[in-house]
Protein backbone atom coordinates (compact mmCIF):
# COMPACT_ATOMS: atom_id res chain seq x y z
CA UNK A 1 0.00 0.00 0.00
CA UNK A 2 2.93 1.96 1.34
CA UNK A 3 3.95 2.29 -2.78
CA UNK A 4 0.60 2.70 -4.19
CA UNK A 5 1.34 6.56 -5.69
CA UNK A 6 5.08 5.45 -6.98
CA UNK A 7 3.41 2.99 -9.50
CA UNK A 8 2.30 4.39 -13.03
CA UNK A 9 -1.19 4.78 -13.23
CA UNK A 10 -1.49 4.72 -9.52
CA UNK A 11 -2.24 7.57 -7.04
CA UNK A 12 -3.01 10.13 -9.67
CA UNK A 13 -5.94 11.81 -7.28
CA UNK A 14 -8.69 11.62 -9.87
CA UNK A 15 -12.09 13.18 -8.32
CA UNK A 16 -14.20 10.04 -9.98
CA UNK A 17 -17.60 11.65 -8.27
CA UNK A 18 -19.24 8.28 -9.10
CA UNK A 19 -22.69 10.07 -7.23
CA UNK A 20 -23.42 11.71 -10.10
CA UNK A 21 -23.43 8.37 -12.25
CA UNK A 22 -26.99 7.68 -11.47
CA UNK A 23 -27.80 11.44 -12.13
CA UNK A 24 -28.05 11.67 -16.24
CA UNK A 25 -29.80 15.31 -16.46
CA UNK A 26 -26.57 16.63 -14.27
CA UNK A 27 -24.18 14.87 -16.28
CA UNK A 28 -26.07 16.46 -19.25
CA UNK A 29 -25.47 19.80 -17.77
CA UNK A 30 -21.52 19.08 -17.15
CA UNK A 31 -21.17 17.97 -20.59
CA UNK A 32 -23.28 21.31 -21.82
CA UNK A 33 -21.54 23.31 -19.85
CA UNK A 34 -17.74 23.85 -20.70
CA UNK A 35 -16.81 19.88 -20.99
CA UNK A 36 -13.67 18.14 -21.57
CA UNK A 37 -13.43 15.25 -23.60
CA UNK A 38 -10.87 12.71 -23.84
CA UNK A 39 -10.99 11.48 -27.23
CA UNK A 40 -9.58 7.88 -27.88
CA UNK A 41 -8.95 5.98 -31.60
CA UNK A 42 -8.65 2.01 -31.40
CA UNK A 43 -7.30 2.59 -27.61
CA UNK A 44 -4.72 5.05 -27.88
CA UNK A 45 -5.35 8.48 -26.30
CA UNK A 46 -5.18 11.96 -28.19
CA UNK A 47 -2.02 13.71 -26.75
CA UNK A 48 -0.06 16.98 -27.28
CA UNK A 49 3.27 16.96 -29.22
CA UNK A 50 5.59 18.75 -30.71
CA UNK A 51 8.61 18.98 -32.98
CA UNK A 52 10.48 19.69 -29.63
CA UNK A 53 9.14 16.40 -28.01
CA UNK A 54 10.52 13.02 -28.51
CA UNK A 55 7.50 11.55 -27.14
CA UNK A 56 4.19 12.88 -26.22
CA UNK A 57 3.84 13.52 -22.49
CA UNK A 58 0.26 15.33 -21.83
CA UNK A 59 -3.19 14.31 -22.60
CA UNK A 60 -5.28 16.40 -25.09
CA UNK A 61 -8.87 17.65 -24.49
CA UNK A 62 -11.46 18.59 -26.43
CA UNK A 63 -14.61 20.99 -25.67
CA UNK A 64 -17.62 18.64 -25.81
CA UNK A 65 -18.99 20.64 -28.07
CA UNK A 66 -16.17 20.00 -30.81
CA UNK A 67 -17.35 18.20 -34.03
CA UNK A 68 -15.70 14.69 -32.93
CA UNK A 69 -16.91 14.74 -30.19
CA UNK A 70 -20.60 16.39 -29.41
CA UNK A 71 -22.76 13.88 -30.70
CA UNK A 72 -21.94 11.29 -28.81
CA UNK A 73 -23.19 12.25 -24.80
CA UNK A 74 -24.79 8.82 -25.06
CA UNK A 75 -21.61 6.63 -25.59
CA UNK A 76 -19.34 8.96 -23.09
CA UNK A 77 -17.46 7.66 -20.30
CA UNK A 78 -17.98 10.29 -17.60
CA UNK A 79 -14.55 10.10 -16.05
CA UNK A 80 -15.11 12.71 -12.97
CA UNK A 81 -14.40 16.56 -12.35
CA UNK A 82 -11.32 18.56 -12.34
CA UNK A 83 -9.92 20.94 -9.93
CA UNK A 84 -12.65 23.48 -11.00
CA UNK A 85 -15.31 21.34 -11.20
CA UNK A 86 -15.90 20.76 -14.94
CA UNK A 87 -17.09 17.59 -16.17
CA UNK A 88 -14.50 14.84 -17.78
CA UNK A 89 -15.56 12.43 -19.82
CA UNK A 90 -14.19 9.73 -22.29
CA UNK A 91 -15.28 9.31 -25.96
CA UNK A 92 -14.04 6.04 -28.61
CA UNK A 93 -13.63 7.71 -32.10
CA UNK A 94 -14.82 5.13 -34.25
CA UNK A 95 -14.73 4.82 -38.07
CA UNK A 96 -12.24 6.76 -38.56
CA UNK A 97 -9.47 5.54 -40.98
CA UNK A 98 -6.17 7.50 -41.47
CA UNK A 99 -4.91 7.65 -44.65
CA UNK A 100 -1.43 6.38 -43.88
CA UNK A 101 -2.46 3.89 -41.49
CA UNK A 102 -0.08 0.68 -41.23
CA UNK A 103 -2.09 -1.95 -40.20
CA UNK A 104 0.76 -3.93 -39.21
CA UNK A 105 2.68 -1.40 -37.15
CA UNK A 106 -0.36 -1.03 -34.86
CA UNK A 107 -0.66 -4.42 -33.99
CA UNK A 108 2.79 -4.43 -33.39
CA UNK A 109 3.85 -5.44 -29.61
CA UNK A 110 5.11 -1.44 -29.44
CA UNK A 111 3.68 1.02 -31.35
CA UNK A 112 5.16 3.87 -32.04
CA UNK A 113 3.17 5.06 -34.78
CA UNK A 114 1.32 8.74 -34.40
CA UNK A 115 -2.33 9.52 -36.16
CA UNK A 116 -3.35 12.99 -36.79
CA UNK A 117 -7.07 13.06 -37.48
CA UNK A 118 -7.72 16.06 -40.50
CA UNK A 119 -10.15 18.07 -38.28
CA UNK A 120 -7.60 18.48 -35.29
CA UNK A 121 -4.77 20.92 -35.00
CA UNK A 122 -0.82 20.50 -35.52
CA UNK A 123 0.21 18.78 -32.61
CA UNK A 124 -2.33 16.89 -31.56
CA UNK A 125 -1.72 13.06 -32.13
CA UNK A 126 -2.79 9.49 -31.07
CA UNK A 127 -0.14 7.62 -29.21
CA UNK A 128 -0.19 3.97 -28.10
CA UNK A 129 -0.27 4.76 -23.89
CA UNK A 130 2.50 1.83 -23.58
CA UNK A 131 5.16 4.13 -25.07
CA UNK A 132 4.29 7.44 -23.26
CA UNK A 133 3.19 6.03 -19.97
CA UNK A 134 5.96 7.14 -18.04
CA UNK A 135 5.95 10.22 -19.30
CA UNK A 136 2.39 11.35 -18.32
CA UNK A 137 1.41 13.15 -15.03
CA UNK A 138 0.27 10.77 -12.33
CA UNK A 139 -3.59 12.62 -13.13
CA UNK A 140 -3.00 11.95 -16.67
CA UNK A 141 -1.75 8.38 -16.38
CA UNK A 142 -4.64 7.86 -14.15
CA UNK A 143 -7.40 8.79 -16.69
CA UNK A 144 -5.67 7.65 -19.57
CA UNK A 145 -5.97 4.25 -17.87
CA UNK A 146 -9.47 4.47 -16.57
CA UNK A 147 -10.39 5.63 -19.60
CA UNK A 148 -8.78 3.09 -21.97
CA UNK A 149 -9.91 0.23 -19.79
CA UNK A 150 -13.69 0.91 -19.54
CA UNK A 151 -14.05 2.08 -23.38
CA UNK A 152 -12.28 -1.08 -24.05
CA UNK A 153 -14.82 -3.00 -21.93
CA UNK A 154 -17.49 -1.07 -23.58
CA UNK A 155 -16.40 -2.53 -27.46
CA UNK A 156 -16.46 -5.82 -26.12
CA UNK A 157 -19.54 -6.24 -24.17
CA UNK A 158 -22.11 -5.25 -26.44
CA UNK A 159 -24.56 -7.39 -25.80
CA UNK A 160 -26.41 -8.84 -23.11
CA UNK A 161 -24.20 -12.27 -21.32
CA UNK A 162 -27.68 -13.70 -20.22
CA UNK A 163 -30.20 -13.36 -23.29
CA UNK A 164 -27.63 -11.99 -26.36
CA UNK A 165 -29.81 -8.79 -26.74
CA UNK A 166 -27.65 -5.72 -27.70
CA UNK A 167 -27.40 -3.56 -24.52
CA UNK A 168 -27.30 -0.17 -23.51
CA UNK A 169 -25.13 2.12 -21.88
CA UNK A 170 -26.14 3.77 -18.20
CA UNK A 171 -24.87 5.40 -15.32
CA UNK A 172 -22.58 7.42 -17.09
CA UNK A 173 -20.79 4.49 -19.22
CA UNK A 174 -20.51 2.34 -15.54
CA UNK A 175 -23.06 -0.10 -15.84
CA UNK A 176 -24.63 -1.44 -19.36
CA UNK A 177 -27.99 -2.81 -18.64
CA UNK A 178 -30.21 -5.08 -21.05
CA UNK A 179 -33.48 -3.92 -22.24
CA UNK A 180 -34.48 -7.22 -22.89
CA UNK A 181 -33.86 -8.90 -19.54
CA UNK A 182 -33.25 -6.38 -17.74
CA UNK A 183 -29.77 -7.48 -16.39
CA UNK A 184 -27.37 -5.02 -15.53
CA UNK A 185 -23.66 -5.68 -16.62
CA UNK A 186 -20.21 -3.56 -14.50
CA UNK A 187 -17.06 -3.06 -16.04
CA UNK A 188 -14.38 -5.75 -15.45
CA UNK A 189 -11.04 -5.80 -14.01
CA UNK A 190 -8.58 -8.90 -14.26
CA UNK A 191 -6.97 -9.60 -11.46
CA UNK A 192 -3.41 -10.71 -12.40
CA UNK A 193 -0.52 -11.49 -10.38
CA UNK A 194 3.46 -10.08 -11.33
CA UNK A 195 5.77 -12.07 -9.48
CA UNK A 196 9.37 -10.72 -7.75
CA UNK A 197 10.73 -14.20 -7.63
CA UNK A 198 14.05 -14.62 -5.62
CA UNK A 199 16.69 -17.01 -4.33
CA UNK A 200 19.39 -15.85 -2.46
CA UNK A 201 21.08 -13.20 -4.53
CA UNK A 202 19.25 -13.78 -7.92
CA UNK A 203 15.77 -13.30 -9.60
CA UNK A 204 13.88 -15.13 -12.12
CA UNK A 205 12.87 -13.87 -15.28
CA UNK A 206 10.88 -14.97 -18.57
CA UNK A 207 9.90 -13.87 -21.94
CA UNK A 208 7.25 -15.00 -24.29
CA UNK A 209 7.13 -15.57 -27.64
CA UNK A 210 7.21 -12.23 -30.38
CA UNK A 211 8.78 -10.11 -27.85
CA UNK A 212 11.43 -7.73 -29.30
CA UNK A 213 14.87 -9.14 -28.97
CA UNK A 214 16.32 -9.10 -25.37
CA UNK A 215 13.52 -8.37 -23.77
CA UNK A 216 12.76 -10.14 -20.18
CA UNK A 217 10.47 -9.48 -17.15
CA UNK A 218 8.83 -11.06 -14.56
CA UNK A 219 6.43 -14.02 -14.66
CA UNK A 220 2.76 -13.26 -14.41
CA UNK A 221 -0.92 -14.25 -14.76
CA UNK A 222 -4.28 -14.20 -13.91
CA UNK A 223 -5.67 -15.66 -10.20
CA UNK A 224 -8.62 -18.10 -11.05
CA UNK A 225 -11.59 -18.18 -9.29
CA UNK A 226 -11.61 -19.28 -5.79
CA UNK A 227 -7.87 -18.66 -5.71
CA UNK A 228 -5.70 -16.60 -3.06
CA UNK A 229 -2.99 -14.31 -4.55
CA UNK A 230 -0.49 -16.37 -2.82
CA UNK A 231 -1.80 -19.13 -4.56
CA UNK A 232 -1.82 -18.05 -7.92
CA UNK A 233 1.73 -16.94 -7.58
CA UNK A 234 3.09 -20.15 -6.87
CA UNK A 235 1.12 -21.97 -8.91
CA UNK A 236 1.60 -19.62 -11.83
CA UNK A 237 5.19 -19.98 -11.29
CA UNK A 238 5.09 -23.65 -11.13
CA UNK A 239 3.15 -23.73 -14.50
CA UNK A 240 5.30 -22.08 -16.32
CA UNK A 241 9.13 -22.64 -14.85
CA UNK A 242 8.54 -25.76 -12.96
CA UNK A 243 9.77 -23.45 -9.86
CA UNK A 244 8.74 -24.27 -6.24
CA UNK A 245 8.00 -21.04 -4.58
CA UNK A 246 7.24 -20.87 -0.51
CA UNK A 247 6.79 -17.27 1.15
CA UNK A 248 4.76 -14.75 -0.76
CA UNK A 249 4.17 -11.38 -0.08
CA UNK A 250 2.30 -8.45 -1.29
CA UNK A 251 4.28 -5.24 -2.43
CA UNK A 252 2.23 -2.90 -4.96
CA UNK A 253 -0.73 -2.77 -7.77
CA UNK A 254 -1.01 -1.01 -10.88
CA UNK A 255 -3.96 -0.68 -13.56
CA UNK A 256 -3.14 -2.36 -16.13
CA UNK A 257 -5.63 -1.13 -19.30
CA UNK A 258 -4.23 -3.72 -22.10
CA UNK A 259 -7.14 -4.19 -22.17
CA UNK A 260 -8.19 -4.23 -18.56
CA UNK A 261 -6.40 -5.79 -15.79
CA UNK A 262 -4.83 -5.16 -12.28
CA UNK A 263 -1.46 -5.90 -11.80
CA UNK A 264 -1.16 -7.41 -8.23
CA UNK A 265 2.50 -6.74 -7.35
CA UNK A 266 4.04 -9.69 -5.17
CA UNK A 267 7.56 -11.09 -4.09
CA UNK A 268 8.41 -14.77 -3.74
CA UNK A 269 10.98 -16.47 -2.59
CA UNK A 270 11.75 -19.57 -4.31
CA UNK A 271 12.30 -23.24 -2.64
CA UNK A 272 14.26 -24.35 -5.50
CA UNK A 273 16.17 -23.10 -8.75
CA UNK A 274 15.30 -26.01 -11.54
CA UNK A 275 13.87 -24.59 -14.58
CA UNK A 276 11.64 -26.69 -16.78
CA UNK A 277 9.76 -24.19 -18.73
CA UNK A 278 6.31 -24.61 -20.65
CA UNK A 279 6.53 -23.55 -24.31
CA UNK A 280 3.30 -22.96 -24.33
CA UNK A 281 3.52 -20.10 -21.49
CA UNK A 282 6.88 -18.68 -22.03
CA UNK A 283 9.70 -18.46 -24.72
CA UNK A 284 12.53 -18.13 -21.86
CA UNK A 285 12.89 -18.50 -18.36
CA UNK A 286 16.77 -17.51 -16.87
CA UNK A 287 17.62 -16.73 -13.46
CA UNK A 288 19.71 -13.35 -13.08
CA UNK A 289 22.20 -12.15 -10.66
CA UNK A 290 22.12 -8.48 -8.63
CA UNK A 291 24.85 -7.37 -10.47
CA UNK A 292 23.66 -8.59 -14.17
CA UNK A 293 20.36 -7.35 -12.96
CA UNK A 294 21.89 -3.62 -12.27
CA UNK A 295 23.86 -3.61 -15.54
CA UNK A 296 20.79 -4.91 -17.47
CA UNK A 297 18.72 -1.60 -15.80
CA UNK A 298 21.56 0.55 -16.99
CA UNK A 299 21.89 -0.61 -20.31
CA UNK A 300 25.13 -2.36 -19.98
CA UNK A 301 23.91 -5.90 -20.19
CA UNK A 302 24.86 -7.70 -23.60
CA UNK A 303 22.02 -9.79 -23.27
CA UNK A 304 18.55 -8.28 -21.71
CA UNK A 305 17.56 -4.92 -21.97
CA UNK A 306 15.90 -2.61 -19.48
CA UNK A 307 12.59 -3.27 -18.15
CA UNK A 308 10.13 -1.04 -19.94
CA UNK A 309 9.57 2.44 -17.97
CA UNK A 310 6.29 2.92 -16.43
CA UNK A 311 5.63 -1.11 -15.82
CA UNK A 312 5.27 -2.60 -12.67
CA UNK A 313 7.77 -5.17 -13.41
CA UNK A 314 10.27 -2.47 -13.69
CA UNK A 315 9.42 -1.14 -10.43
CA UNK A 316 9.64 -4.26 -8.40
CA UNK A 317 12.83 -4.96 -9.76
CA UNK A 318 14.31 -1.90 -9.03
CA UNK A 319 12.82 -2.15 -5.26
CA UNK A 320 14.89 -5.45 -5.17
CA UNK A 321 17.83 -3.63 -6.02
CA UNK A 322 17.51 -0.82 -3.52
CA UNK A 323 16.80 -3.76 -0.55
CA UNK A 324 13.41 -2.37 -0.34
CA UNK A 325 11.42 -5.64 -0.66
CA UNK A 326 8.82 -6.19 1.95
Amino acid sequence: MKYASSVTFGGGGLQRSAELRDQPGTLLKLWQKQGKAYLFWRGKPLMHASQNDALPSQLATLGTDHPLVAEHFETAVFLGLDAEGSGLFAVDLIGWIPEAADAAQLGNFIDDSLQQHPDLPAGQVFAELRGVMAHLSALDAEIAATAKAVLAWHASHRFCSSCGASSQMIQGGWQRRCPSCETGHFPRTDPVVIMLITKGDNVLVGRSPGWPEGMYSLLAGFVEPGETLEAAVRREVMEEVGVTVGEVGYMASQPWAFPMSLMIGCWGEAETTEINIDPNEIEDALWVSRQDMMDTQVGLHPKLKPARKGAIAGFLLEKWLADQVA
